[in-house]
């Protein structure tokens, strides 16, 4: 079984360079379309997320709906922290594709 993953590894250190100095600007185009599509998908369901949380917190009374209240604040909080670390994700993976690419960040 750990033969498989080192040959994998092995294969990837082989493949990466490569493709990362034939197709850099693609890879970096996919990037920031994905990057795009997380803060527009993600935004909106946070969004959605907080004023289904807030519909919830109000009209709870407390009780046991006060707990479903929190678990879906802390959802959404959760959610939020991932859309933010997402940017963060983006420029993590632009240096790394610059590296491969041999030291130029081509990505905007």
């Amino acid at each position: 079984m750990k033969k498989k993953y080192l040959f994998l590894l092995l294969l990837s250190a082989l493949i990466f360079p490569v493709f990362g100095f034939a197709a850099s600007e693609q890879i970096c185009f996919i990037v920031n379309n994905i990057k795009v599509l997380i803060y527009q998908v993600g935004g909106t369901l946070v969004v959605v997320g907080w004023v289904i949380a807030g519909i919830l917190y109000l009209t709870s009374m407390g009780g046991e709906r006060m707990g479903v209240a929190k678990k879906a604040m802390i959802a959404a909080l959760i959610g939020t922290l991932l859309v933010v670390l997402s940017g963060g994700m983006y420029s993590v993976i632009t240096n790394a594709i610059g590296w491969i690419a041999g030291g130029q960040t081509m990505c905007p």
